[in-house]
């Protein structure tokens, strides 16, 4: 069977290593529970239920999921509707497009040719997406070309909550501090000190979807001694406050979980 110009794929996966895939279609990228890390064009980017990504066909991305997703993706044949102006875009999502993502899932990949109405949905929804995917989203961090700077950047993501020090940092990856330093802004645009920063608020928005966990917790397991410091610190890069935020996210699981159960 001839898959349509444009349909849902839905499904639940289990973790899964990081690995390298491409599509023939343009692609909307989307988890509805469990958050994907998306490698691509030197940066990888966390994609909580708050957050999709607009990819061109063709375009070559790594994936890895660390905990179990519930994928809610849409793919569009490239001569229905214009291509995504970038390779690839990230960007927030809003209630609405969440909601009319998770609409599509009556239209998989086997079902059949799209009539007057799923076609109009469809091209709504992308017109939707590219309005949303036209604002930057800065919640990435960039890989690294060396080994030196790969491995800083990964050991600083493991330490988040031990408050790790460039020193430190720099003295495990047989690295001076001052040469690490030039690396970083060389190889990263940025320096260790914002990219630590980065790493803390992208790993407090996945905490932030467990709703057993304290706010506060939230916080100190990224490195900060003070909710006040925390909140100034996740209203600063995400615009809204970490409550305001958990919030969000928890709207999406929901909206989840009554789509798997209907």
């Amino acid at each position: 069977m001839i898959a349509p110009d444009a349909f849902c794929f839905y499904k639940i996966f289990a973790p899964e290593p990081r690995k390298l895939v491409r599509f023939d279609r343009h692609y909307l990228l989307y988890s509805a529970a469990g958050s994907i890390d998306l490698e691509v064009d030197g940066r990888v980017w966390t994609l909580p239920p708050l957050r999709a990504a607009w990819l061109q066909a063709g375009v070559e991305i790594a994936v890895c999921n660390a905990r179990p997703i519930t994928c809610c993706s849409l793919l569009y044949a490239p001569g229905f509707i214009a291509a995504p102006a970038m390779p690839c875009k990230v960007f927030d999502i809003t209630p609405l497009a969440r909601e009319m993502i998770l609409e599509c899932r009556r239209w998989g990949p086997e079902s059949g040719a799209l009539d007057d109405y799923a076609r109009q949905f469809f091209t709504t929804l992308a017109l939707v997406t590219r309005e949303l995917a036209a604002k930057d989203c800065n919640s990435w961090v960039p890989v690294g070309q060396s080994a030196a700077v790969r491995s800083a950047i990964a050991l600083s993501r493991e330490q988040l909550g031990a408050r790790p020090e460039f020193a430190q940092i720099a003295r495990a990856v047989h690295c001076a501090p001052r040469t690490l330093a030039r690396r970083f802004q060389a190889e990263c645009g940025m320096s260790w000190q914002q990219v630590l920063r980065r790493l803390r608020m992208i790993r407090a928005a996945e905490l932030l979807a467990d709703a057993q966990m304290q706010i506060s917790q939230v916080g100190f397991a990224v490195g900060y001694a003070s909710q006040s410091a925390f909140g100034a610190a996740f209203r600063d890069f995400a615009q809204v406050s970490p409550r305001d935020y958990r919030a969000g996210i928890l709207r999406g699981l929901n909206l989840a979980v009554d789509a798997t159960q209907s």
